[in-house]
């Protein structure tokens, strides 16, 4: 069950406001051009943003790519999370994460130390400070978070919405063919961080993606709260295989309008919930 696949795809460099330091036997602080570095990731992409499958990517902070930008991440390359609510990666209003991973060589999210990502936090030391609980969910990171323009349900068309985990980043709008790049060959590992019972992140927030969007072939484990959770939208997604989420597999809400092909959700034997009322489809 555990065994996984996928990567992503590499485009032409830049980004002024994304931190970027290599730490390399020549301290070389020019960032990633000739792979085999570790690189913190954090900050905005603005314009496009490449990266090297060759590197090794610390997420120690909130990425996000802004309106217009892309970020490309080629397949087989790894990110590795630091521990913590404010470590995710949200793709704005308008702007793209095309991360093209291949069977072989999936591109993957997981935590900089999987060792202790399985020690039985809920929400780790994370932010609520509880002591461990055997065979809960660890919530290490915050996850993957895309912001499209379709349409959520609301009181008027073109409703906006607010994303948990930052309210000034908003969804939502009238183009149901809205495109914000693409997810294929993918595995995010130990999402989940919470500030609050009220406000955590999931594996995959899809708010207010467009049918544009390509999503499939996403393995989606050990992570603290949903796999999936849809606000509102229309993409369709396929190829889905959720392991060993602490509460619901796959979530809607907002009047999500779209398709679920081949996706399922295991909970393995004698893996147990700390969740209320944990549900394949909530």
């Amino acid at each position: 069950m555990k065994k996984v696949f996928f990567t992503v795809m590499a485009f032409a460099a830049i980004v002024s406001s994304v931190s970027l330091t290599a730490c390399s036997n020549d301290d070389n602080p020019e960032g990633p051009s000739t792979g085999g570095e570790k690189i913190e990731l954090n900050g905005t992409v603005e314009g496009t943003l490449t990266l090297d499958a060759n590197n090794e990517y610390i997420l120690n902070g909130t990425l996000t790519v802004a309106d217009g930008a892309t970020l490309e991440i080629p397949a087989g390359t790894t990110i590795k999370a630091a521990k913590g609510f404010g470590n995710y990666i949200l793709v704005a209003q308008g702007g793209k994460i095309n991360a093209k991973g291949t069977a072989d060589k999936p591109i993957i999210f997981t935590a900089d130390d999987e060792a202790n990502a399985t020690a039985g936090y809920w929400g780790g030391l994370i932010l609520n400070g509880k002591a461990p609980i055997s065979g809960a969910t660890t919530g290490y990171w915050g996850g993957l978070i895309i912001n499209g323009k379709a349409p959520i349900s609301g009181a008027t068309s073109g409703e906006l919405g607010s994303t948990e985990v930052d309210n000034n980043q908003k969804y939502g709008g009238t183009d149901e063919n809205d495109n914000s790049g693409t997810l294929e060959y993918v595995e995010l590992r130990f999402t989940g961080a919470r500030s609050s019972a009220d406000i955590e992140h999931n594996g995959l927030t899809l708010n207010g993606v467009g049918r544009g969007t390509t999503i499939k072939n996403l393995y989606i484990t050990d992570g603290a709260d949903d796999a999936i959770e849809f606000f509102g939208g229309t993409v369709n997604v396929e190829n889905i295989l959720a392991v060993n989420c602490d509460d619901d597999m796959f979530d809607f809400t907002q009047g999500y309008k779209g398709t679920l092909s081949n996706c399922y959700g295991v909970w393995e034997a004698g893996y147990t919930s700390t969740e209320e009322d944990p549900r394949g489809v909530e």
